[in-house]
């Protein structure tokens, strides 16, 4: 029985599932890679995903990680990979200790500290790479990209045998390709992310658009988040098919976010832009 109502996207043949509202909860998950960025409360539809991938250690996107790894040991799963900043990892093993103490029962976790830089090998050939952001002490993003080879253009006409042969011989007839699918920010102000190539071109984009109104720009310099004319700035020097806005605040009705985004936007990048609450399963 699913423990929320979430917000369903469908992009090609990947589906982000999940829920993310400011102040309450926040949790992003993509099956098919088998990640879920932040946990929220961790709702039952993300029990299975093997990935945790945290930003950061408040209480609305975190909250959820004591059960997430209890409620797996009980089901007879392994225990979940949590990736969090470093310095996150002695608090949440006080939590998870702390559990172990109040329930009676040991809760398994393979916690990995990650720091800017890092990157995490999630599937053969799927990898999550770390970047910072500024929102909180150690708060990190991450991209889940795909790495393949490429052979080599003056090599794409040989035959099998002689490509075993150049391989004996140590010669290099690959080149390495990297394909970033989803870039996910966390909270965050803005930062100049175009920097990064792998962010700029990754096919996904989710991004949080915490403010929306003239006033609330105070807020979301005090609390370290986006606000609308920061997010329209950073947006222009991506090139993400899909943007996907979360994080967005309650104190803004629905119906303005989407007129004040549309009015911000240029045509180009708002045909690209889902907010994720608007995609709320009922």
């Amino acid at each position: 029985m699913p423990s929320h109502n979430l917000a369903q996207i469908k992009i090609d043949d990947l589906e982000i599932i999940g829920y993310s509202v400011a102040g309450e909860e926040t949790v992003v998950a993509m099956p098919q890679l088998d990640v879920c960025f932040d946990i929220g409360k961790a709702p039952h539809q993300i029990i299975s995903i093997n990935h945790i991938l945290l930003t950061h250690g408040h209480m609305d996107h975190a909250a959820g990680i004591a059960y997430y790894l209890s409620h797996r040991n009980f089901s007879g799963q392994s225990p979940g990979t949590i990736l969090a900043p470093k310095n996150l990892l002695g608090p949440m093993r006080e939590i998870i200790d702390a559990w172990t103490r109040l329930d009676g029962n040991k809760v398994p976790a393979n916690l990995v500290g990650v720091k800017a830089g890092d990157e995490y090998q999630i599937k053969p050939n799927l990898f999550t790479r770390v970047f910072p952001t500024k929102h909180s002490k150690g708060s990190v993003g991450y991209t889940v990209l795909e790495k393949r080879k490429k052979i080599k253009s003056e090599y794409a006409k040989l035959t099998g045998p002689q490509i075993v042969e150049l391989k004996k011989q140590g010669i290099e007839i690959d080149n390495p390709l990297e394909i970033p699918i989803v870039t996910y920010l966390g909270d965050t102000q803005n930062v100049d992310f175009s920097q990064l190539k792998y962010i700029v071109e990754s096919k996904i984009l989710i991004a949080e658009c915490t403010f929306y109104e003239t006033e609330h720009s105070g807020r979301a310099e005090a609390g370290r988040h986006m606000h609308i004319n920061e997010f329209a700035e950073l947006i222009e020097k991506l090139q993400n098919e899909h943007i996907i806005i979360t994080h967005t605040t309650q104190r803004t009705p629905m119906r303005d976010i989407r007129r004040i985004l549309k009015e911000a936007l240029s045509p180009e990048k708002y045909k690209r832009v889902i907010l994720f609450m608007d995609k709320i399963r009922r």
